[in-house]
């Protein structure tokens, strides 16, 4: 894990102890959720990584063989 994922984790875990949520703008949440949606895709990233599991692709198109 790098230094920023553990910083972000702990950060994120402070902030739902303390208020519940770990995101201020309520925009960025849904009511009743404790984390935003990229919060939670990036703690699905960060234990995915901690199991030694290939990161999923986020964005683009998967490259096509050539032949």
């Amino acid at each position: 894990m790098s230094e920023w994922e553990g910083e972000f984790l702990d950060s994120v875990s402070e902030r739902v102890k303390t208020h519940g949520r770990a995101f201020a703008d309520p925009e960025k949440g849904a009511p009743g959720q404790a984390l935003s949606a990229m919060q939670g895709r990036k703690l699905k990233e960060i234990a995915a990584k901690a199991k030694g599991e290939e990161p999923k692709r986020r964005w683009g198109r998967k490259p096509k063989d050539i032949e």
